[in-house]
């Protein structure tokens, strides 16, 4: 994939750019990965069209968070994103992703389909932000990654254990810079439920089912969708919040099999 940036109000937005022909993709992660995460679901969706992954605010090469950051921060760069495709594109988010995808579908016609992977809104995790800015304000990024597996995912303390003895502690240290102020602005945000329900253009959310029912993830999927009531749900067999990186083939099945429902309709 290619290197594709931006600049918006002196901030340098990075993406990862796959061309191809028709309708392009745009991939929005959420918290604690970036774009190069997200490459073996891109490979796995496997269709003609380009597809662009996003390394949000936080994550370099792209900028950092920025004074007044908040939800609107994330929309606006995408929005300014989609301005640079110049073509109508569909959006595919994950978790905080997801949430960003939605909203930004709100505000423009250029956008033609949402597929949105247990998205999330508040309450959410907000518990924990506290800890989380007091362990970054001090540079310890492993309390940091702890906090947000423990705390917030409420995932075991041997999935942390586990966590820390494999390669992937290296780059969750990275990513844990960021993410205190991002669950804080996924706490102050409030979406207007009228517009959502309006949304017109095909919206598809994915839940993995070890997430249905359950909190933190689940609960709040249930939430989005009450806001999206014209939806299709889909689940995802045996998999839960990190389908991503546990099973990045069967999501990216998944969601070419979704674009390819839409594109044929």
């Amino acid at each position: 994939m290619e290197s594709r940036y931006i600049d918006r109000e002196g901030f340098r937005l990075h993406a990862l750019w796959q061309p191809g022909t028709g309708t392009p993709l745009v991939i929005v992660p959420g918290v604690m990965t970036d774009a190069k995460g997200w490459r073996r679901v891109a490979a796995a969706i496997d269709r003609p069209e380009p597809i662009l992954i996003l390394n949000r605010r936080g994550r370099a090469p792209s900028g950092p968070l920025g004074p007044g950051y908040g939800v609107e921060t994330e929309v606006l760069d995408l929005l300014a994103w989609l301005a640079w495709l110049d073509e109508p594109a569909r959006l595919f988010g994950w978790s905080y992703g997801g949430l960003v995808t939605i909203e930004a579908a709100t505000r423009t016609a250029a956008v033609r389909q949402v597929i949105a992977y247990e998205p999330v809104l508040r309450p959410f995790g907000a518990t924990a932000v506290p800890a989380l800015r007091a362990a970054i304000a001090v540079g310890d990024l492993d309390r940091a990654v702890e906090l947000v597996n423990l705390d917030v995912s409420g995932y075991p303390p041997e999935h942390v254990s586990a966590l820390r003895a494999s390669p992937a502690w290296a780059p969750l240290r990275l990513w844990a810079a960021p993410v205190a102020e991002e669950l804080a602005a996924l706490n102050a945000f409030t979406p207007q439920p009228e517009r959502w329900a309006e949304l017109a253009i095909p919206v598809d959310l994915i839940i993995g089912e070890h997430s249905r029912d359950g909190a933190p993830y689940g609960t709040a999927f249930t939430a989005v969708q009450r806001l999206l009531p014209r939806a299709t749900t889909h689940v995802l067999p045996g998999q839960g919040h990190l389908a991503h990186a546990e099973a990045p083939e069967e999501l990216g099945h998944l969601a070419a099999d979704i674009v390819a429902g839409v594109a044929r309709a």
